[in-house]
């Protein structure tokens, strides 16, 4: 016959309950057996003894082989240190290049360099900044000067004494003013919405048309230097039966385009004079100290470029 309660479910289940509060109430005892340990440790503990075993072992250590701090620390933050001065004075201060002193505070030296970085940070934006601001006055200097300067020629028109050698001793001369404009660009905002380039164009034209005959393979060279000049031309070609060129009759217009860019280098402090067809047909560029933009520079570029008498190649660098 069958025990009743081997067949009840309730009490399988009541079973169960009873033997998982009998697992907790066991783990219990255990935490509270290791807490009561560690607390005993904890009293017990003799801070001073520790400290002793400690530099025991560090002199145990050193006397193995391990008698260069710098084996046992590693390198980290930077200490100077000096020495003395030899007899006949020629000693001088050395910068060590041990980075951490085990006598001294890690954070402590940490907390130094990062002052000093930061301090060299700071001090190398500000001259940055202060680089850039005069960059941004100095061609904003220039644009208002070409700006005014445009106009009055745009109305007086006046011939330029200038010639522009071109080939077999031919030039284009007897030019004059004929139109002319300046502009600028500024950075985003962002960026500081400093001025970043001032430009100034030109076109003089008057004279005569130039006729050049050239032949075979120099047709194509010479068509492709017209074009880097950015000057306007016809040219007449003489073809073979085989439909190779023998000859080209050039007739190139007495007009002539200038351009000049102004742009800030900041990154060297420097303002670049990018010029083409200004004193000469082709490009050259000029290297200029912001500060020394002042208005005898710029009334001697506008001397430059009337065709007078001035002193602005001896006040710049070519590039």
């Amino acid at each position: 016959m069958s025990n009743p309660k081997d067949s009840d479910p309730s009490s399988a289940i009541i079973d169960a309950i009873r033997a998982k509060r009998e697992r907790k109430s066991a783990i219990a005892e255990d935490i509270a057996a290791i807490e009561a340990s560690l607390l005993a440790d904890i009293e017990t503990f003799d801070l001073d003894a520790a400290e002793q075993r400690a530099r025991n072992e560090q002199q145990t250590s050193t006397g193995a082989g391990l008698a260069d701090p710098s084996l046992v620390f590693p390198t980290i933050a930077p200490t100077k240190t000096t020495t003395s001065p030899e007899p006949d004075g020629a000693g001088e201060a050395e910068e060590s290049t041990q980075l951490f002193d085990p006598r001294g505070s890690l954070l402590s030296q940490l907390r130094q360099q990062a002052e000093l970085r930061q301090r060299e940070q700071h001090s190398a934006k500000a001259e940055r900044t202060a680089s850039n601001t005069t960059i941004d006055r100095a061609l904003k200097r220039l644009f208002f000067f070409l700006h005014d300067f445009v106009q009055q020629l745009n109305i007086l028109k006046p011939a330029i004494p200038r010639t522009y050698p071109l080939a077999d001793e031919q030039v284009l001369g007897a030019l004059a003013w004929q139109e002319g404009f300046a502009d600028y660009r500024t950075q985003s905002q962002a960026a500081g919405a400093l001025v970043e380039l001032v430009s100034c164009t030109y076109r003089l034209a008057g004279g005569e048309s130039l006729y050049i005959q050239r032949d075979g393979p120099v047709v194509e060279r010479f068509r492709s230097l017209l074009f880097d000049y950015g000057l306007r031309f016809n040219c007449k070609e003489s073809k073979n039966e085989r439909r190779y060129t023998e000859r080209a009759d050039f007739e190139i217009q007495p007009e002539i385009s200038v351009n000049t860019r102004w742009r800030a280098d900041f990154d060297r402090g420097l303002i670049i004079l990018d010029a083409r067809n200004l004193e000469r047909l082709g490009s050259i560029s000029y290297a200029i100290r912001p500060q020394a933009l002042d208005q005898a520079m710029l009334d001697d570029f506008g001397r430059l470029i009337l065709g007078l008498p001035n002193r602005f190649r001896e006040q710049v660098t070519r590039q």
